[in-house]
């Protein structure tokens, strides 16, 4: 069984929205699309700036410091100055939990 690290409750993330949260030495974003749940690091690969600040419309969040976004399912950069796409995490939905394998990216 993959090594899974608990993030939050599903119900502390509102659908349509973005939270982060502090694992370790990382900070994660944790998206709610539709009742679906993505995770990817939380930090704007163009500027240091938290996308859980960001405006989240369907599956792109948009970094408020440079209007750079990202698709959240699949990381990629969808809109400039952003062209490096961001780390996603394999989510798993356990017991009303978020749970995230590190190791793994979303569709592994």
């Amino acid at each position: 069984m993959a090594d899974l690290t608990k993030l939050c409750a599903t119900s502390d993330i509102a659908e349509g929205t973005v939270k982060s949260f502090e694992v370790g030495s990382n900070v994660l974003a944790v998206y709610n699309v539709g009742g679906e749940y993505f995770v990817t690091d939380n930090e704007c690969t163009h500027g240091a700036a938290s996308l859980a600040e960001g405006i989240l419309e369907d599956d792109v969040i948009e970094c408020t410091l440079h209007f750079g976004a990202f698709n959240v399912k699949t990381g990629k950069a969808v809109q400039a100055p952003c062209f490096t796409a961001l780390r996603t995490y394999k989510v798993v939905l356990q017991d009303g939990q978020v749970m995230v394998d590190l190791d793994k990216e979303a569709g592994e």
